[in-house]
């Protein structure tokens, strides 16, 4: 019997997604269970299958001719899905080795447990507070929208929204899931129905979230890490993610709360559209300043490659010529902020994916920059940057 069937929305993120199906790979080797990966393009209109295909002929690739939205892609999947578990997972994700095995064992032993998701960090080391979430109920939208979540953030009275006050190194059942893992009992959906396809991208998550509990289950967190990183995949800085996301809420509100009054409704509409507005207005007034040089052309920093072949690692990155090679990730020394910036290259081929996760959550505080190589398709994975052959 197949144990867990993946499913990842792909959408013109073939380098990142290539590194999340080899850590999944990863995972799979590491600790054998039954499973099946379905990867669907939602019309990326670039070369990702042609790119992903003969590298992974494990996986199952589901080709749209459109972009049908990530709910619908995601229920392409779970439809031909046969796992006992469905994992929705994005495509910019690095799991570790044993992070499958981990959840799986929890759910195995919480018979209650609709769904599970775990801590997630990004590019760079840092916290992603979606990683646990309360369900936005008027109260929690009214204090979220106001301004309250943000001044009061570990309040279990306006901080509900991130759920601020509960350790992020601790289980603890929560109320949403978050789309970028997303850890399910297949009789669960069988219960409380797939992905609701009237939401195109964003809220997708919470709306399921709800109907699983709704169904008598409960949803957990769990501390187990993986990396996301946030926005690359949905271009989060853009007016169009403004516009869809705060949409999603309406259509989460309306769906979920249609009993409030429509006069508590329309102010609820109203700041959700001031809100909007706003966030709108500052992507547009902050998108001249925005753009960045590289790392190595704003400030050169240090650099660090942990390689047994770091000239080749080091070839990938253009004016790259001083750097510090390393056996492991155990000799990157203590940060001198006064010499700049830090930036360290992992090579897959020497670290696992569980040490490379371990050694940025250890290495964050300090503001060091990580990027992963990969040996086999010799690319270099950064939060805001892709390195490849020329």
């Amino acid at each position: 019997m197949v144990k867990v069937s993946i499913v990842i929305v792909n959408y013109r993120v073939k380098h990142f997604l290539e590194q999340s199906l080899r850590s999944v790979r990863a995972a799979l080797k590491a600790f054998p269970m039954e499973a099946e990966v379905f990867v669907v393009d939602n019309h990326s209109q670039d070369d990702s299958l042609d790119y992903l295909t003969p590298r992974f002929p494990e996986v199952r690739f589901i080709a749209n001719t459109e972009n049908v939205g990530f709910a619908r892609a995601n229920n392409q999947a779970i439809e031909l899905a046969t796992g006992q578990y469905i994992l929705l997972l994005n495509p910019d994700t690095v799991i570790a080795e044993s992070t499958l095995f981990e959840v799986c064992q929890f759910m195995d032993a919480h018979p209650d447990a609709g769904g599970a998701g775990v801590k997630m960090i990004d590019g760079n080391g840092r916290f992603l507070p979606e990683s646990k979430r309360g369900f936005p109920t008027p109260w929690v939208s009214f204090c979220k929208i106001f301004g309250l979540a943000a001044l009061f953030p570990h309040s279990r009275l306006f901080g509900r929204y991130h759920l601020k006050y509960l350790s992020p190194d601790q289980c603890h059942s929560i109320d949403i899931l978050s789309g970028a893992f997303m850890f399910m009992r297949r009789e669960t959906l069988d219960k409380s129905g797939l992905l609701d396809e009237s939401f195109f991208m964003y809220g997708e998550d919470i709306d399921l979230s709800y109907r699983l509990v709704l169904a008598g289950y409960a949803n957990y967190y769990l501390p187990t890490p993986i990396i996301h990183y946030k926005g690359e995949s949905t271009q989060k800085g853009s007016l169009r993610y403004v516009r869809i996301f705060y949409e999603a809420m309406l259509i989460f509100f309306k769906k979920h709360y249609p009993h409030y009054s429509k006069g508590y409704a329309l102010a609820i509409k109203c700041s959700i559209f001031f809100r909007a507005s706003l966030a709108a207005a500052y992507r547009v007034i902050t998108a001249p300043f925005s753009r960045q040089p590289k790392p190595e052309q704003k400030e050169p920093g240090e650099w660090y490659i942990i390689s047994n072949n770091p000239d080749d690692i080091a070839t990938l990155m253009p004016g790259k010529k001083r750097y510090t090679a390393l056996p492991s990730a155990d000799g990157i020394p203590v940060s001198n902020k006064k010499s700049g910036k830090r930036y360290v290259v992992f090579d897959t081929g020497l670290l696992s994916f569980r040490e490379i996760i371990e050694t940025i959550q250890r290495l964050c505080a300090d503001g060091t920059k990580f990027l992963i190589y990969n040996p086999e398709s010799r690319v270099i994975v950064s939060p805001k940057e892709i390195y490849t052959q020329p």
